[in-house]
């Protein structure tokens, strides 16, 4: 086998870094895909972070290579140290995210490959001497943030290289939207389209007052960025008022939300709900969700940490 070598990336592996890509999203959302555009352009900018990229100072993508094949790669970002950058983030190194193929007869050092990527992000940690190491798992995608339950090979990675799960745990879940509820009238309750702040806006109204509301995303498959997405929404804001006694008001606004998408051409409909909140995400179930995965959010490289606290 011939040797394996650390790089930073050209953009002539964009077909293969892309093939890479689309295989982990696979894993996680079915029929989503993104296209060469989409990758090339969230190296060097996220349009859709638009609070946090404008903190970012720097990026590099690393590439594993073996034979003329990408094998492995990553994407980090450190972020400024000034005032402007928000405190959580302010000189923070961050892997954006990593991929590799899992061990096979055909790549049987992809393992290897990936244990000296993850040795050249370390690396140029500690040239940037950042304050603080985290990694997640956000590719240019719907849905795929965080580090997803579906990637163990990924997981182990950042484990074995001394990053710890220190964030919040999100259930993703998935509907079709033939599977949700039918638009029946619910007395006294009428409803209201408009653009809210997460997309279309569906309100509730009972007695002259909002009870409710649900708003609905359907631009998360650009045609100019993502070529295997058309067909899917999700759930931006669902909210019922506190006070509110109109029974099986939820199901209501996702019925009124549905149709709207089916007309649309929507077919799948996503949401997402902390782990911890099980009221809501047993409401979602209820109504036809299925879980689709969980995502770990923010990783800590601790062991430079670790090894302070030890005296070393």
């Amino acid at each position: 086998m011939s040797a394996l070598t650390v790089r930073p990336f050209h953009r002539d592996d964009r077909d293969q870094l892309t093939e890479l890509v689309n295989q982990h999203v696979a894993a996680v959302v079915p029929g989503v895909g993104v296209s060469v555009n989409t990758v090339l352009s969230s190296l060097e900018r996220q349009a859709d972070e638009f609070i946090t990229d404008s903190w970012v100072g720097e990026r590099a993508t690393l590439v594993a290579e073996q034979r003329g094949t990408v094998v492995a790669a990553a994407h980090l970002l450190r972020y400024r140290a000034d005032a402007e950058v928000g405190e959580d983030y302010r000189d923070v190194g961050e892997i954006d995210w990593c991929v590799f193929r899992p061990a096979a007869s055909f790549w049987p050092d992809s393992g290897e490959a990936a244990q000296l990527l993850m040795t050249a992000c370390l690396a140029l940690f500690a040239r940037w001497n950042v304050r603080a190491r985290y990694a997640s798992g956000a590719l240019p995608a719907p849905v795929v943030h965080g580090l997803p339950r579906n990637w163990p090979h990924i997981r182990a990675l950042y484990e074995n290289a001394g990053f710890r799960h220190v964030g919040d745990t999100e259930v993703v879940l998935i509907a079709r939207t033939a599977d949700l509820p039918a638009a029946e009238p619910l007395p006294g309750v009428t409803a209201e389209r408009t653009l809210g702040e997460c997309g279309t806006r569906f309100t509730a109204y009972a007695d002259g007052s909002a009870v409710g509301f649900v708003e609905v995303d359907t631009a998360l498959a650009r045609p100019e960025r993502h070529t295997r997405a058309t067909g899917l929404a999700d759930i931006g804001n669902l909210h019922i008022e506190p006070a509110n006694s109109v029974a099986g008001l939820a199901h209501w606004l996702l019925a009124r939300a549905a149709d709207w998408l089916r007309l649309c051409g929507v077919d799948r409909l996503v949401a997402y709900e902390t782990a911890d909140d099980r009221g809501a995400t047993d409401l979602l179930l209820s109504a036809g969700f299925r879980e689709l995965t969980r995502i770990d959010r923010r990783w800590q490289h601790l062991a430079r940490t670790e090894s302070r606290k030890n005296g070393r």
